[in-house]
């Protein structure tokens, strides 16, 4: 069995593997946590990402997507302070 640790550390690696795209749009994605009774995991959008229109279809087709490909515990990607009419 994987341990939580270990899901974090697969979690961290594709994140910092994405942080490029998001540097060459003048922002940062910063993993704040992961939820393992729910798969969720908890990120921080900064620089020009936060607040960004396109943020929440960002989250879904370029984050979500590559972790749940990657990590398959994840389930779910939110951003704090995501509104949830942003998310959709």
């Amino acid at each position: 069995m994987i341990t939580a640790d270990a899901i974090v550390a697969q979690i961290q690696e594709v994140l910092e593997q994405l942080q490029p795209y998001f540097m060459m749009h003048g922002g940062h994605i910063t993993f704040e946590r992961f939820d393992p009774t729910d798969g969720t995991v908890y990120v921080a959008l900064t620089g020009s990402c936060d607040g960004c229109p396109s943020s929440g279809y960002t989250l879904s087709l370029l984050v979500e997507a590559e972790l749940k490909k990657e990590v398959p515990q994840v389930l779910r990607v939110v951003a704090s302070g995501l509104r949830e009419e942003d998310e959709d």
